[in-house]
């Protein structure tokens, strides 16, 4: 690695970040079927729509090595202000439960107008969580949309709740969940009253995550928006794309994280966008700029850039087309492990690649391995990795060496230097 990145990098490029809290939820077994997740950035009292769209995207986009939205249920407290939000349309909805508080003033009008609203969200495939206020008259048009009733033991009398629980089984189909079981006796108690899904410090005290986001710059992101909303072809899309290594990530990320819910892999950032949709780009590029900040060294974006151009430009007709995109992703994420701070290893866990380019980043192996060796080698100076890695791959110097000019050329005006 050149001093001046190793310099740069000598404090870890997180990026933004919040903390996120996940709690299981368990069954009669105590099996954990799903998690609630909390976003813990923000102080008591100040849970808003925009701290909604915060915790999903950065749950769905989170750079670090645990994935928070698996494959069991996510339980995820909402305003009632963030459920229009095109945050919504990133996260795959059979698996997402919308927990919903009760209204300031239980005004029946403002109750009766949010049913449509509530109705389309189940129609998409969210279900709905509302707290033992639903089964009061006031709330009668929305318990037949409660899939959950969930109950809070610490701020309930027994009798009560039990009385309420007797309701909600004669008057709803919901499915009951207590929170705040912190002892054998309150489990016992509960599942005598009937409660089949529990939360609390019984079964386990919440996880807490720092999710890190790898910030694109700026200007790219915008660029991204702009290029969106006037309905950009594919190829000016992937254009910018490829030349900010931040923007690339999150979208790899995303596109291939299970909270998004693809049946297979995406490799390309051509087929990311193409599944993606102008849209919903439109709506991640958007929530992308407000959740990020400017973290990485504008010079270790700049040097993924020229190597991801550089091995497409090496690699020209010598591969077949889909091995030339592969080459453009081994250069532009060979420094994901300055970007994020972490091994290279544990970032290559964060993304589903096809195994000759984990071969290659991870240990410079196999022919894109190779290009990758030789890449570095024009960076470093490093005449001997230079001359093995280009006889290897039958270029002489001279056609490296013009590659190269081309791919900073490139860099420079795609970055506007």
């Amino acid at each position: 690695m050149p001093p001046s990145i190793a310099a740069e990098s000598a404090h870890p490029a997180a990026g933004a970040s919040a903390i996120i809290a996940r709690q299981a939820v368990v069954n009669l077994q105590q099996a954990i079927v799903g998690y609630e997740l909390f976003d813990r950035s923000q102080g008591a009292g100040a849970h808003t729509a925009a701290s909604d769209v915060t915790l999903i995207f950065h749950a769905l986009s989170h750079a670090g090595t645990e994935d928070l939205i698996g494959r069991l249920q996510i339980f995820l407290n909402c305003t009632h202000h963030s459920l229009a939000g095109g945050h919504l349309d990133l996260i795959q909805p059979d698996k997402v439960v919308l927990e919903l508080p009760p209204l300031d003033h239980a005004d029946a009008d403002d109750i009766a107008n949010r049913v449509p609203m509530l109705a389309s969200l189940r129609e998409r495939g969210f279900q709905l969580a509302f707290t033992p206020s639903v089964l009061d008259e006031v709330y009668r048009p929305w318990l037949p949309l409660a899939d959950y009733i969930k109950f809070d033991m610490a701020h309930m009398a027994p009798a009560d709740m039990a009385e309420r629980v007797r309701r909600a089984q004669t008057g709803s189909t919901a499915e009951l969940v207590v929170e705040k079981v912190e002892t054998a006796e309150q489990f016992e108690a509960a599942r005598a009253m009937g409660f089949g899904l529990f939360q609390g410090y019984w079964f386990a005290r919440p996880s807490v995550v720092e999710t890190r986001l790898v910030s694109p710059s700026q200007a790219a992101t915008i660029e991204l928006l702009n290029l969106v909303r006037r309905q950009a072809s594919t190829d000016e899309i992937e254009a910018v794309l490829k030349k900010d290594a931040g923007l690339a990530f999150n979208l790899m990320r995303l596109i291939n994280s299970s909270g998004f819910g693809l049946a297979r892999q995406v490799h390309s950032f051509r087929q990311a966008v193409m599944i993606l949709g102008l849209n919903k780009l439109f709506r991640w590029a958007a929530l992308l700029l407000l959740a990020s900040k400017n973290g990485t060294p504008p010079s270790v974006s700049s040097m993924a850039v020229v190597r991801g151009r550089l091995m497409e430009l090496l690699v020209g007709d010598r591969l077949p087309p889909q091995e030339r995109e592969h080459a453009f992703v081994v250069g532009i994420f060979s420094l994901l492990d300055v970007m994020l701070g972490i091994s290279m290893e544990s970032a290559l866990q964060l993304l589903t690649l096809p195994q000759p380019v984990v071969d290659a980043l991870q240990h410079r192996t196999g022919v894109l391995g190779t290009y990758l060796q030789l890449t570095e080698a024009c960076e470093t100076g490093d005449d001997r990795v230079f001359t093995q890695a280009a006889d290897a791959l039958g270029l002489g110097s001279q056609e490296v060496n013009w590659a190269h000019l081309q791919a900073l050329a490139w860099s420079d005006e795609l970055l506007g230097k």
